[in-house]
């Protein structure tokens, strides 16, 4: 036993100073070294000779010497056992590391206290490393709370908030405590609680880490707005979800945008879409007036050749035929003023007659189970408009909305002067930002459904019966309006009636509105003056000559403008009147008309047209000094343009 009991203290040394990566060493009751292992010696830089003997003290800081520190320690280990501990030492040269410090009692066998066994490590690295996450987080914090554009916040497991930061706050308009533990389904609407979609967006971020949405959101006053969401989860080290992490971003203005480019772009796609068939209704127009007036010409020369034969059928037939092409010459009147390629002959005019002139004709045409009112207004701005084509324009609306009405109601027609700013352009990009005159016309009848709105100025589109109506109605507003500079709208609901909104430019000219229409000149044809027809449609050169020739006229004919050149050359050939149409390959008739008049000054010159493409007309207008018969033209019409030009001095 003896032998046993003296090895024992040996062993237990040799251990001790085999320790190297702990400080191991002994305190008398006072705090002095009275032990000191290796790894004392490595971890504190002491050699033994040079700290036996000296207080513990020595190892603490200055600012722990001076809180009394070390006495503490000494303390509360004889008083509990035990003192534990973590904080910065010293080495003897003077560095510092952080320590885990254990100071234990050494009793003897009656109890009484005979020293202390201290023992410290350096985790100096460990707590650099717990420094860096604490810091680390600190500083995620301060970004999270200096975020002030996204709500940034944690969600626990279940869905309840449990984080929430200065942006979540300007963003959903709660503060902390009032949100902090309430679920996140508060910010979703009532459409998508019913659709589960907070549920379905755990559910997906817990499956897949990630959810990421867009829609709508409430805010605590109860107002929506456009958010941008993303939920991640969170795991700890052994993968089970402890909670998520959400973010969102308010994207309203943004969504405005790209819906208000939307509605722009459906407009402007309305209105190519339109474009694109008012180019193919023209070119249709052209044509078929040239056969309209072949079959019209013929047809009254059939009638006037017939008067003499006793057949009333044929009378009848002639008559039927001519009333039929005189339908299909007035829808294709129609198809051009759709596709903007009627010849206009504006002037300035004074709206306020214009409309009291009108509101008694409309009166009288719609009947007194309709009340019809004009509204003009002090100061009203002059427009520059075709005065018969606006006239027309409005008795169209008006029969438009008398069928709306079948009941009674009432129409009014006011008009207004308005500025378009940039913003209203913006939306409505058809109409540039300036000055307009605003003429409404509005009734209190049916009103349209949002799909009948929809095609309400294409061409041929109709809600009436067959038989009742061409369709052509509106798109003839249509085109009359835009061909003026102008823009048209309607506002329709069902049930709540329509109006119809017409924005035509300010007049900034300095002419006068004329107050009185001008006198028509009507003359006798002579037989004296010779016409050179220019045409290049070999049927109607031939029914136009011969039309002339039955008026006693001497007729030229040119299938194109060159060969009515060569005749204007030869100076032994006389010609009084140079008939051309306008569009022609080659050069067309209004270059031919310029050629001519430096041919021959005091040449007359009257243009034929199914339809202008601008050759002599711009910006919907006649060119200054233009005479023009649109195709097709009767006999009549033609005998006495050709009269009034030759006449006119």
């Amino acid at each position: 036993m003896k032998t046993t009991a003296a090895a024992d203290p040996q062993s237990l040394e040799l251990l001790i100073n085999g320790i190297i990566d702990y400080a191991i060493f002994m305190l008398d009751t006072d705090g002095r070294v009275r032990t000191w292992n290796r790894g004392a010696e490595r971890l504190k830089g002491y050699a033994a000779d040079e700290i036996i003997g000296k207080p513990f003290s020595t190892f603490y800081t200055p600012e722990d010497r001076q809180k009394d520190l070390p006495s503490k320690a000494l303390a509360t280990a004889a008083e509990t056992g035990r003192f534990a501990t973590e904080g910065w030492r010293v080495r003897k040269d003077g560095s510092r590391f952080w320590a885990l410090v254990v100071l234990d009692a050494i009793r003897d066998e009656e109890g009484g206290l005979i020293g202390f066994a201290k023992v410290t490590r350096d985790i100096t690295e460990r707590q650099q490393a717990r420094n860096d996450l604490l810091e680390s987080e600190r500083r995620y914090r301060r970004l999270v709370e200096a975020v002030v554009d996204y709500a940034i916040f944690q969600l626990d497991p279940s869905g309840h908030v449990a984080t929430w930061n200065p942006g979540a706050e300007r963003i959903k308009g709660y503060r902390p405590e009032e949100i902090i533990g309430r679920h996140f389904s508060t910010f979703y609407t009532p459409e998508d609680l019913e659709k589960e979609v907070p549920k379905l967006a755990l559910k997906e971020a817990a499956e897949k880490g990630r959810f990421e949405a867009e829609g709508w959101r409430l805010r605590k006053d109860g107002t929506r707005f456009w958010a941008s969401v993303v939920i991640d989860r969170i795991t700890d080290e052994s993968g089970t979800i402890i909670g998520f992490a959400k973010v969102t971003r308010d994207l309203t203005d943004r969504k405005q945008a790209q819906d208000e480019l939307h509605r722009v772009q459906e407009q402007l796609v309305a209105s190519q879409k339109l474009e694109a068939v008012g180019q193919l209704s023209g070119g249709i127009a052209h044509d078929f007036n040239n056969l309209l007036m072949i079959v019209l010409g013929n047809l009254e020369n059939a009638e006037r050749n017939s008067r003499n034969v006793g057949a009333p059928n044929l009378h009848r037939a002639l008559a039927n035929a001519k009333r039929g092409a005189q339908r299909a010459a007035a829808l294709t009147s129609r198809l051009l003023a759709f596709s903007r390629r009627q010849a206009l002959d504006p002037k300035p005019i004074n709206l306020n007659g214009f409309l009291s002139g009108l509101q008694e004709f409309l009166q009288r045409t719609l009947g007194e189970r309709i009340e019809v009112q004009t509204v003009g207004g002090a100061g009203l701005w002059q427009i520059e408009v075709d005065v018969n084509h606006l006239e027309s324009t409005i008795v169209n609306l008006a029969i438009n909305a008398r069928d709306a009405m079948p009941d009674g109601g009432k129409l009014t027609i006011e008009a207004a002067n308005v500025s378009a700013d940039e913003d209203y352009s913006r939306v409505n990009p058809e109409l540039a930002a300036g000055q307009y005159v605003a003429i409404c016309v509005s009734d209190t009848g049916s009103g349209m459904t949002p799909e009948v709105l929809n095609h309400a100025f294409e061409p041929f589109f109709t809600t009436k019966e067959p038989g009742q109506g061409t369709g052509l109605g509106l798109s003839q507003v249509y085109g009359f309006v835009k061909q003026s500079g102008g823009h048209v709208k309607i506002y329709s609901e069902v049930g709540e009636g329509t109006s119809i909104k017409m924005y035509f430019p300010r007049y900034a000219g300095s002419a006068q509105p004329s107050s009185e229409p001008a006198d028509e000149f009507v003359a006798e044809g002579v037989a004296v003056e010779t016409i050179l027809v220019v045409e290049d449609d070999p049927d109607l050169r031939t029914y136009v000559s011969d039309v002339l020739r039955d008026l006693n006229y001497r007729v030229l004919s040119a299938s194109s403008a060159q060969a009515a050149l060569t005749i204007l050359l030869q100076e032994d050939q006389q010609v009084d009147l140079l008939l051309t149409d306008v569009v022609m390959p080659g050069i067309n008739g209004r270059d031919l008309g310029r050629r001519a008049q430096q041919i021959r000054p005091k040449l007359k010159i009257l243009y034929m047209t199914g339809y202008s493409r601008n050759a002599v007309v711009h910006q919907g207008r006649l060119d200054e000094g233009v005479e023009l018969l649109e195709k097709p033209v009767t006999q009549a019409r033609l005998a006495l343009k050709i009269r009034e030009l030759l006449d006119r001095r």
